[in-house]
């Protein structure tokens, strides 16, 4: 079994016999449901090689290998009509460019769209009566050019765009330079992209563009140029194409037996390593209908990346998250920059990481994207939603949205951005690991509740939360515990029907280390139920502190539950080293805690 990492060409992955799932039996859903499409998906989540395999299956040069390729696939053995019936046209805007102003990115966008018609024009050069003229200076006239000679062959052109934002996002994700100066002169009156979806949209005609499919990560730059190409029909809120892009766990659970049987593993070696991927990878669903949710699909480049290094070593990978991913972490940034950024994100960190919104938003312009005042909460989610650090879990009872954080490896991203946010100081951060770091590899955890009674609690006065209780405070050391290469770290863990506030459980291919299991609880009592100032709290004596009847009462609390979890723990997961600890804040000044 061959794993396909970074191959996007669905005539190689095919032909070579790489690892595939089959979803070419959309291809004749894909044409019932319309001529223009948009098809949004996350960054890395096989939207390359569903073009790929729409240019392979529609290509007139290909007819005489349509068998080789198609022939054992779903839609070989009932194809449509339209099979190889077109000239391909693809663009791909990844491509273009970014950076420079907005002349220079206008320049690389029309270069990238002639350099397209002339290798189209070397591969259909059997199928066309004369050259196309490629005008250097104006792309839209190589088009027109383009069009004009194949109406001549009798064959309408279906045309392919990639990353169709790419560009866009990249220029507003860079550094800050006029930004949305360079934006709007690409995207409004007659910036390039819209002139450019303005002359496509004059060429859907029988003889012209025919048909068209695109795709992209957010419907950001669509929305700014919508008169100019107001044609296309969003799809990627069908639920019928929910796992158009990704595996579904049975595919991914076969693929997994297949390895651990040639790594000479047993049975329940395969069934930990999807209890692994499902832990860290699976979860996303696209579609707001809830009968459709059960089919959450794994990212098929995570899911690859676990599987080629899980059959390459027999071994999982020691990074669970793939850095070809880790750009995402700039949209992160850019989130916790704005206005209700961070205090988004710091709630999610809460309960189940959850949140809920009236409606996802499925059209927003770059006047969204660079005005502080028009960004809502709805906008900040739907936002984290196109770009999959968020997905769709449910609906309420009210019909509103519940969106959530997918898994544990997009989970790390979030914690980095609120330890960065939280403690600025590089220096803070590093001191903050170490403390964490007698904790789980010695046991010790003074270190860690001094450093949260120095440093975060400082932040935490200095900052307007939403809510200040054991959640702040989980919240803190929460980011200075986070480590996915060692555990498997869960943060209100259903165990038992009640729920432990932070769990630590060493991910089984590190267990070889010598390092805890760590099983925290944590109780608040806030200044005002103690009868105390602030300053008041931070002069009394470790006995003083102890003998506040709250502060008593909050520590049995803590107490019973860090056992009953503890117990529960034990159960179900063999040889523990386990470490149970409660720790009992008093406001934001000072920290009791109790290895139990």
């Amino acid at each position: 079994m061959r794993f396909p990492y970074g191959v996007c060409d669905f005539n190689k992955v095919i032909t070579e016999k790489l690892f595939y799932c089959d979803r070419t039996d959309r291809i004749s859903t894909i044409e019932d449901t319309g001529y223009f499409l948009l098809f949004l998906r996350p960054r890395r989540f096989g939207k390359s090689l569903l073009l790929s395999m729409l240019e392979n299956y529609y290509d007139l040069a290909r007819k005489d290998r349509f068998q080789d390729i198609f022939g054992h696939l779903l839609i070989g053995k009932n194809p449509t009509p339209l099979h190889n019936q077109y000239f391909i046209l693809k663009w791909d805007f990844s491509c273009v460019d970014p950076s420079g102003s907005a002349k220079d990115i206008k320049r690389a966008f029309h270069d990238h769209i002639n350099s397209c018609i002339k290798a189209f024009e070397l591969y259909y050069k059997d199928y066309l009566f004369c050259d196309i003229e490629v005008d250097p200076h104006n792309a839209i006239n190589s088009i027109k050019s383009l069009l004009s000679i194949t109406r001549k062959s009798g064959h309408p052109v279906y045309l392919l765009i990639d990353e169709y934002d790419n560009f866009a996002n990249e220029v507003m994700m860079g550094v800050r330079r006029k930004k949305e100066d360079i934006y709007e002169a690409l995207v409004y009156e007659e910036g390039p992209l819209k002139t450019l979806f303005k002359a496509v949209k004059a060429s859907t005609d029988g003889s012209g563009f025919d048909r068209s499919f695109i795709t992209g990560v957010s419907p950001v730059a669509m929305s700014d140029i919508t008169s100019g190409y107001n044609i296309a029909e969003n799809i990627y809120l069908n639920p019928v194409f929910n796992d158009l892009c990704g595996f579904h766990e049975a595919e991914i659970e076969k693929a997994l037996k297949t390895i651990a049987k040639k790594c000479g593993f047993k049975e329940k070696d395969a069934a930990e390593a999807l209890d692994i991927m499902r832990t860290y990878y699976n979860g996303y669903a696209f579609s707001v209908d809830a009968k459709e949710l059960v089919y959450n699909v794994y990212n098929p480049t995570l899911a690859i990346y676990f599987m080629k290094a899980f059959s390459s070593a027999c071994k999982y990978p020691r990074e669970m998250l793939d850095s070809n991913l880790a750009a995402d972490e700039a949209k992160l940034q850019y989130i916790s920059q704005i206005p209700k950024g961070s205090q988004l994100l710091l709630d999610l960190m809460k309960k189940d990481n959850h949140l809920v919104i009236s409606r996802l938003a499925t059209r927003f312009g770059i006047q969204q994207m660079v005005t502080d005042q028009s960004k809502d909460f709805a906008f900040i989610a739907s936002f984290l939603y196109y770009f999959g650090i968020l997905t769709i879990d449910s609906e309420t009872d009210e019909g509103e949205l519940i969106l959530r954080v997918p898994n544990l490896t997009t989970r790390g991203p979030y914690v980095e951005r609120i330890r960065q946010t939280l403690l600025p100081d590089p220096s803070d951060r590093d001191d903050g690991v170490f403390a964490a770091r007698q904790l789980y590899a010695k046991g010790d955890m003074e270190p860690l509740c001094e450093f949260v009674e120095q440093r975060f609690f400082k932040v935490f006065h200095n900052r307007d939360y939403r809510w200040a209780n054991e959640l702040t405070v989980k919240t803190a050391f929460l980011t200075l515990l986070y480590n996915d290469i060692l555990y498997i770290i869960d943060s209100e863990k259903d165990i038992s029907r009640t729920y432990a506030d932070l769990i630590m459980i060493i991910r089984p291919d590190m267990r070889r280390f010598k390092i805890f299991d760590i099983l925290i609880e944590f109780k608040y009592v806030s200044l005002k139920e103690a009868g105390l100032t602030g300053q008041k709290a931070k002069e009394l004596s470790a006995e003083k502190l102890q003998s506040i009847p709250l502060m008593q009462a909050r520590m049995e609390e803590a107490k019973k539950q860090v056992i009953q979890y503890g117990n529960a723990l034990e159960q179900k997961y063999d040889n523990l080293r386990l470490k149970r600890y409660a720790v009992v804040s008093l406001g934001f000044e000072r920290l009791w805690w109790v290895e139990i």
